[in-house]
């Protein structure tokens, strides 16, 4: 059982499905979200306000504002200046296809492989076969992703899959390890079905009820919250930080 989302679905990458002598409209989602996640800020606890990170030279300490990226060569300990452009040259342009390579057996594709998930809605019907999966290839935010294409309900769940290069070979980490008997029995003693609803983040819950119980507090013995999450600040800060402030201990604010 997937639940209902609870908040407005993100808009979807418009394009098209090539398959053999035809090609179809599509719609893309992700098929994940992370929106529900609480995270921290750090604030200053002397003033309330949120602090930023700023750019500061490794070895000096000082902070920095013209810099420019590099690429490390580990070999001779230092790096390699890449133009803001160059970068941006060997840039894919997405021409917004799904281009089929081929189609294989479900079975053959090794699922430590498999990385993120998007909801695919064609217009019209494209898949069928259960068994066989189709292997594509996307341009997503200018990188070119194998994709593993198969069916899900009305739709299709595509699944871009990892290179070969970033998969580890458990060989690596196995060979030391002796082997492991499980006897049909000890099997047939776990048996349980896959139950999504079970796998429930309780730290999040925790987190969201601490946060709850503050905000309540300070609305009690305050009558407000006294620190506010702030967005952007537009023209200068009210009480502008002194260097004493700067160096001021901070401390973690969790925003629901």
């Amino acid at each position: 059982m997937v639940r209902a989302p609870s908040a407005p679905a993100s808009k979807p990458r418009k394009g098209y499905l090539r398959l053999p002598l035809v090609t179809r409209p599509i719609e893309l989602f992700p098929a994940t979200s992370e929106s529900e996640k609480a995270y921290f800020h750090q604030i200053n606890t002397r003033t309330g306000h949120r602090l930023r990170q700023q750019m500061v030279d490794e070895e000096t300490g000082r902070p920095w504002t013209q810099n420019i990226k590099g690429a490390a060569i580990v070999k001779y300990g230092k790096y390699v200046d890449i133009d803001e452009d160059e970068p941006k040259a060997i840039l894919i342009e997405s021409t917004h296809t799904l281009e089929i390579d081929g189609f294989v057996s479900r079975s053959q594709i090794d699922k430590r492989y498999l990385d993120t998930p998007y909801y695919i809605a064609p217009n019209g019907k494209t898949m069928q076969d259960e068994h066989r999966v189709t292997l594509a290839r996307i341009v997503i935010a200018h990188l070119e992703h194998s994709t593993m294409l198969e069916p899900l309900g009305k739709g299709i769940l595509g699944t871009t899959l990892c290179y070969d290069y970033e998969v580890r070979n458990e060989k690596d980490y196995f060979a030391h390890v002796p082997s492991l008997r499980i006897s049909k029995d000890m099997v047939e003693l776990g048996l349980t079905e896959f139950d999504p609803e079970k796998f429930k983040g309780e730290y999040e819950k925790v987190l969201s009820n601490l946060v709850q119980r503050k905000v309540k507090s300070h609305h009690q013995s305050d009558g407000g919250v006294t620190r506010k999450h702030e967005g952007r600040q537009r023209g200068p800060p009210r009480h502008p930080p002194g260097a004493e402030e700067q160096d001021a201990e901070a401390k973690s604010s969790l925003v629901p």
